[in-house]
């Protein structure tokens, strides 16, 4: 069955137009992070198709623009962010991305956010992680509490509880406040690194 490439995939595409030839094998990827992301996905995938769409995606950007103290402006710049992320995951605008493509397309999405660190490019985990850093910011105190992350764990339909497992793996500085390096640390080694068991509470084992 084909799977992805540079004719299907973003990831794909901006590797190749910089000479990246890495290449997918299912077998490096541990039992228990191929768990994770099939479980990811049928969170995605509202209407149980096997297939993530677009629409299905900016549900939770619109979940969690109903839960919080943001501007307009704060909430668009999200879901664009959210656009750009998932395009670069893999979900194409007028196909989306089937299950059975999904860990592949996690995969060459974390070599190429590897690819864009090596090169000193932009990081759309960043992007997404930033994105979401200023809607969670209820205070404007520039920086996100236990409470404000309660937020993003209800509009992701995550127990309220895994906000301080999070809290607690993100806070590297032990200050009691998440700041934005903490926040996309945080999400590179639990969503796009080699699998880790410390790493299996901070969504209060949901994933």
């Amino acid at each position: 069955m084909p799977g992805l490439d540079e004719t299907n995939n973003e990831s794909y595409r901006y590797l190749r137009s910089v000479g990246n030839k890495w290449k997918f094998n299912v077998e490096d990827v541990h039992p228990k992070m191929l768990e994770r992301l099939y479980k990811r996905f049928d969170t995605f995938d509202l209407d149980t198709d096997g297939k993530m769409n677009m629409d299905e995606i900016m549900y939770w950007p619109d979940r969690m623009r109903q839960l919080v103290n943001a501007t307009d402006e704060q909430v668009e710049k999200m879901r664009d962010a959210v656009r750009t992320f998932f395009h670069h995951k893999g979900v194409e605008p007028d196909v989306g991305l089937k299950r059975e493509d999904w860990v592949e397309a996690n995969r060459v999405f974390a070599e190429a956010e590897r690819e864009r660190e090596r090169r000193g490019e932009a990081s759309l985990i960043a992007l997404l992680s930033n994105a979401y850093y200023d809607v969670l910011d209820d205070d404007g105190d520039g920086t996100v509490d236990v409470d404000e992350l309660k937020t993003m764990m209800k509009a992701f339909d995550v127990p309220q509880e895994a906000a301080y497992t999070f809290f607690e793996k993100a806070d590297t500085d032990k200050s009691g406040k998440l700041e934005r390096p903490e926040l996309v640390h945080l999400f590179r080694k639990f969503w796009m690194e080699p699998y880790d068991p410390q790493w299996d509470g901070v969504y209060a084992y949901k994933y």
